[in-house]
């Protein structure tokens, strides 16, 4: 899935606008009985807003984010992708939880970037 609107963000915009306007519609009761919760409603729904619209694709570079390129396995680096000579492969591997693919680390060691690529 590319990095941008896919429909878990939609989704996820779409319920903190929900949440803004009803924290609007508890400020403005009368009395001013809602106004602490309504607050707080306004400000988690714009949380969940800025949340989406700036959240990355898990395990991606920023460079692969900007371009726009597919996702590869688990949301890292594309299959087949070859990264600069500065990266150096790490002992670091992991089983990615929600796909179950198995990831490898690699890190620039001068400025401690990282890159996620799939074993096998």
């Amino acid at each position: 899935m590319s990095a941008g609107l896919s429909m878990a963000r939609i989704l996820v915009i779409v319920a903190g606008i929900c949440l803004v306007l009803l924290g609007l519609y508890l400020i403005a009761l009368p009395g001013g009985a809602g106004s602490i919760v309504g607050i707080w409603t306004v400000l988690g729904g714009l949380a969940l807003v800025v949340g989406a619209l700036i959240e990355r694709i898990r395990y991606r570079s920023e460079a692969t984010d900007r371009e726009g390129a597919p996702a590869g396995p688990a949301g890292g680096e594309p299959r087949g992708t070859t990264l600069e000579t500065r990266f150096r492969r790490t002992d670091e591997v992991f089983t990615d939880p929600t796909s179950g693919h198995l990831m490898r680390v690699w890190m620039d060691p001068g400025t401690g970037e990282r890159r996620y690529l799939p074993e096998g």
